[in-house]
């Protein structure tokens, strides 16, 4: 999970965790194993966006999920 620069780092690392934890729980609920997820919280430290306005803010508060291999097929 990622937050955007506002707050502290604290507060932005609890965020993202929060964020990934969702984004993990949804991921479930909708099938996918629980053992095959992994969660990073990174708050602020990875932004996507650089800059002080709303639109690069609302850029940097995201999750990103990665598919890596292993996936069954029947």
């Amino acid at each position: 999970g990622h937050a955007d620069e506002r707050g502290t780092r604290e507060y932005n690392i609890s965020l993202s965790a929060r964020r990934a934890t969702a984004t993990r729980q949804f991921l479930i609920g909708e099938g996918v194993d629980a053992n095959r997820i992994s969660s990073i919280a990174y708050g602020k430290e990875r932004p996507a966006a650089l800059c002080d306005a709303e639109q690069c803010w609302s850029q940097n508060r995201r999750a990103v999920t990665v598919i890596t291999g292993g996936a069954k097929t029947s």
